[in-house]
């Protein structure tokens, strides 16, 4: 140990070296809990006594001294002695936050994967349910599931109810004219009674426990392509361009006329529960949106106009009250997210197909849409797609024919998608929900080596 010499470790001889160095502090202080003062003590008050093992040869000592104490052109050199880092290799605190920062956003995304994989898409359909004489037709709506696992279906001019729990069907009504045929189905939020529209311009409720005629409402000219409920408001669109609303009974409550051109078609109704908005799509490609309340042709609150074709899909967000989601048809081919406080288009995704129903994930941010027509090879298929990204999750394709009517079950896990090739098919592709017993821990990830720093 004597034979080296002191100048090389000292202050002096490090500055006067050709490397540049970075002191951040005039010591090292150690953590003194960790070390062996006595033994400290005794091997720096003893420099010249060499240490010797009687179980290593001279020859070993030898070696090991030259390839711990020189380095390869024969200077003395020390594996462990404080001489600071290279200023080039000093890392700035901004670089710091910004490795951090990367941390973060790598293990949320890293648990966004885990979470979808963890609910991933079906590889096929659970379910396929004959249906026979099911009408072809873009304006009508008619399919719906209610509160109370029925689902209601019109085939040709029979309406049948399938009980979801039991794979029971029962026909529950028919209509004996030729010329007439049911065009629209909604179920009231109790789930015994279903409003039925028809192409004469009927509008019946029918007790579905008791399999008999309630009333029939007036108001309209001709078919009535839509219903809605909203508590015990039953809201009717009708291609005599009016929207009424009725308040169960055969009470008018008020109207709305349409001002658009005589070939409109008022194809679509949606009302919202929580905040009572209604939007209204038709064949003019405009969206229009009231206040359920105080309904007439000119006190809409919005009218949106970016589609380029008829707009029949329409679904409020079930988590965010003021958001509305859109669908044109062929020549369009768009959904739209809508801010309806701010009256803006907050998003856009060309879908390149005829959008024929889109349905909202009540337990994950997500919307899946139903597709026809396409010039460019995604027709007759369902997309799933994310929320507020608007990016693709994945596609179903198993229908031969386009995607008619969309319907999801009242736990808000299967979707039933009614087809032009006279099937139902039933598809678990939202999932349960989300659980904590389920959720991806991101702990770990966030731990990294990166941010295990001292400042």
């Amino acid at each position: 140990m004597s034979r080296f010499n002191g100048d090389w470790y000292s202050p002096t001889r490090l500055h006067d070296s050709p490397t540049q160095y970075h002191f951040p502090g005039d010591r090292f202080i150690p953590n003194r809990s960790l070390m062996d003062l006595d033994q400290a003590h005794t091997l720096l008050t003893s420099r010249t006594r060499e240490v010797c093992n009687s179980t290593f040869g001279d020859e070993y000592r030898r070696k090991l001294e030259e390839n711990l104490f020189f380095d390869s052109e024969g200077r003395p050199f020390r594996m462990l002695v404080f001489r600071g880092s290279p200023k080039s290799s000093k890392k700035s605190i901004r670089f710091l936050d910004e490795m951090q920062q990367q941390d973060e956003a790598e293990a949320l995304h890293n648990k966004n994967i885990k979470q979808f994989q963890y609910r991933h898409l079906p590889k096929k359909e659970s379910r396929v349910l004959d249906a026979p004489r099911i009408n072809d037709d873009y304006y009508l709506n008619i399919m719906d599931w209610g509160k109370r696992n029925i689902l209601a279906i019109a085939l040709g001019s029979d309406l049948y109810l399938w009980n979801a729990e039991t794979g029971h069907s029962q026909k529950l009504m028919q209509v004996d004219d030729q010329e007439d045929y049911p065009t629209s189905i909604a179920w009231c939020e109790d789930g015994r009674r279903v409003a039925v529209g028809h192409l004469s311009s009927k509008l019946q409720l029918w007790d579905a426990e008791t399999f008999k005629l309630i009333r029939s409402l007036e108001g309209h000219d001709d078919r009535v392509g839509i219903a809605a409920w909203n508590g015990q408001i039953l809201t009717s669109g009708s291609r005599d361009k009016s929207i009424i609303n009725h308040d169960g009974t055969s009470i008018l409550t008020s109207q709305i006329q349409n001002n658009g051109d005589n070939n409109s078609k008022c194809s679509c109704i949606n009302v919202h529960i929580g905040r009572n908005k209604l939007a209204s799509g038709g064949n003019e490609n405009l969206i229009y949106i009231w206040e359920a309340s105080k309904m007439c042709s000119s006190n809409f609150l919005h009218r949106f106009s970016g589609h380029q074709a008829a707009v029949k899909a329409l679904a409020w967000c079930p988590y965010q009250s003021d958001v509305l989601a859109s669908g044109g048809g062929t020549l369009d081919g768009c959904i739209k997210i809508w801010n309806i406080q701010k009256g803006t288009c907050i998003n856009s995704i060309r879908a390149n197909a005829q959008i024929c129903g889109l349905e909202w994930n009540r337990h994950h941010k997500e919307i899946l849409s139903g597709h026809g027509f396409s010039a460019t090879g995604h027709q007759n298929e369902l997309c799933l797609w994310k929320y507020p990204s608007m990016s693709k999750l994945g596609e179903l394709k198993c229908h031969s024919s386009r995607v008619l009517h969309l319907s999801q079950s009242p736990d808000g896990s299967t979707v039933v998608s009614a087809g032009a090739d006279e099937t139902l098919r039933f598809w678990e592709v939202f999932g349960p929900p989300v659980t904590d017993s389920s959720r991806v821990s991101d702990l770990d990830s966030l731990l990294s080596f990166k941010r295990s720093l001292i400042r």
